[in-house]
């Protein structure tokens, strides 16, 4: 076994800490693991595999390390909501061949998928919202507002509450380390809503 590959490890002196990533060469495999490390799985040569093994938890912990001043946790709480709703106008607003919002439509159902391979009562809760920003915007279509204006002014004014947010807490957003981080950050404020309300995930 010849070449280099990578192996994801998290301290057993911190276990709520995020994966963390190295590479090692793939010859000494066997001699891996030191009794510090804690193993996710398996070895592999792709990085897209170590970040899939990643559980819903760990996501949502991962995420919530750059989300900790109350004042940034308040504005994500308003502005993430927000950008999931515009964005899925903008699939809205293009030209659909069946129905009006099909390609949001079938946008979301992709979605839902994505958030049922991490946590079933996750891609639930996200799949009630998801329905919910399809009503609203039909309601906009038929009003007969811009969809696509509509969901402009609230996505760039939602991204400069996030930017803020994070100027506020010193660090940078999650999606600059993962691009995976942009459909975390629903999943994040679903999961406070279900432990506030005792929901497990």
């Amino acid at each position: 076994m010849s070449g280099r590959g990578l192996i994801a490890f998290r301290l057993l002196s911190s276990p709520s800490a995020p994966l963390s990533i190295i590479n090692y060469p793939l010859s000494i495999a066997p001699r891996i693991p030191p009794t510090s490390w804690r193993y996710t799985g398996c070895i592999t040569t792709n990085r897209e595999d170590i970040m899939t093994t990643r559980s819903m938890d760990e996501w949502l912990d991962a995420y919530g390390e750059s989300h900790q001043n109350p004042t940034n946790k308040k504005v994500h709480f308003a502005c993430v909501p927000v950008i999931f709703f515009s964005i899925v106008g903008f699939l809205w607003a293009i030209p659909a061949p069946f129905f009006a919002g099909f390609w949001a439509f079938l946008t979301l159902v992709g979605v839902t998928l994505y958030y049922a391979r991490l946590s079933r009562p996750i891609a639930l809760g996200m799949l009630v919202f998801s329905l919910a920003c399809l009503f609203v915007l039909s309601l906009i279509a038929a009003s007969g507002a811009s969809v696509f204006w509509v969901s402009l002014v609230l996505f760039v004014v939602a991204w400069i509450g996030q930017f803020w947010g994070h100027k506020v807490e010193g660090k940078k957003p999650s999606f600059f380390e993962d691009i995976q981080y942009l459909m975390i950050g629903p999943a994040w404020i679903m999961g406070f809503l279900y432990r506030k309300w005792g929901i497990k995930y």
